[in-house]
């Protein structure tokens, strides 16, 4: 969908300022439908709105709403006010629909955008998931000297599917919906993790029993790729999830095993690491800034989608 150069041009221009780590801004996705809007003064702004439906067995449902609307919008320079009365359109869009309990309204944006934020939560969004990037500013050192870190086998998945679903229950309480077949949704990308001669998934062992473990992957972000448009290009690692037993979070557990993640990264490679959090997990939210991540983007969400103001 053609966006006018003069709103893109002050768009792309726009993230450039906001921050230095940011890709270059993509163009409107090509299908949705469009949303205008205009300033007090005139000014056009508008958006792009693409409709997800997941049906029961979809993976996505870990993270999403059922019925997932996400805006993409091009406001240019006008800051606040320009979010703010595309946010408003974008509501009385939403009139003309009836989405259900399991739905959301979704904007994905640069996390160091405040005026933006601003309209955000004027509009009932809060921000439930940060893509986050690894900056510095953390020692790789073990917090444990009893733990051995170790890569996980086919023999150990029962045992990480358990915990992977216990994480995930926790999860549902401060962020996304708890799904009942969770289970059934995490195991197939946990059963092809393992199955690799050499998996990128490691173990925390203290005292002979599993107290932690690391799953991640490698990432290419390419010219004209999707990930293009969200990191840097580059060969990144991508760290997808990382699960503590209940009773040892806050031990030092993760921070073991990350060390032994982030060195083996940097041994391959890596441009960089990567990862997604939520910024409403009083856990994750603390662990992943004191090993030297920060937020790059931030998707804004609102549930169930009628509720966005």
């Amino acid at each position: 969908m053609e966006i006018e150069k003069t709103l893109f041009d002050a768009h792309r221009a726009r993230f450039s300022a906001i921050d230095r780590l940011l890709p270059e801004a993509a163009p409107a996705p090509v299908a949705g439908e469009r949303v205008d809007a205009a300033t007090a003064a005139g000014v056009q702004v508008t958006g792009v709105v693409q409709r997800q439906l997941h049906g029961p067995d979809d993976v996505p449902l870990l993270w999403s709403a059922a019925d997932a609307r996400q805006l993409f919008p091009f406001i240019g320079d006008t800051g606040t006010e320009g979010m703010d009365v595309l946010l408003r359109a974008w509501r009385t869009w939403l009139d003309a629909e009836s989405p259900g309990e399991d739905s959301s309204c979704v904007v994905n944006w640069p996390s160091r955008d405040a005026e933006a934020i601003r309209a955000f939560l004027d509009h009932g969004l809060v921000p439930m998931s940060a893509l986050a990037v690894r900056t510095g500013g953390a020692h790789d050192d073990a917090a444990e000297n009893d733990v051995t870190v170790r890569r996980a086998r086919a023999e150990d998945f029962e045992e990480v599917l358990a915990m992977a679903v216990s994480t995930h229950d926790y999860i549902g309480q401060v962020a996304t919906r708890r799904r009942s077949n969770a289970a059934e949704l995490l195991a197939p990308a946990l059963e092809q993790a393992l199955d690799k001669e050499d998996p990128l998934l490691w173990l925390a062992e203290r005292d002979g029993m599993t107290a932690a473990f690391a799953h991640a992957a490698w990432i290419t972000s390419s010219p004209g790729s999707a990930e293009a448009e969200l990191l840097p290009l580059g060969r990144w690692g991508y760290v997808n999830n990382v699960v503590t037993v209940p009773g040892l979070r806050g031990s030092g557990l993760g921070r073991t095993l990350m060390a032994v993640v982030h060195k083996e990264f940097s041994a391959d490679g890596a441009s960089g690491t990567y990862l997604y959090y939520n910024p409403t997990n009083p856990l994750s939210s603390v662990f992943w800034h004191r090993q030297g991540y920060r937020p790059l983007w931030t998707s804004w969400e609102v549930h169930p989608a009628s509720a966005l103001r």
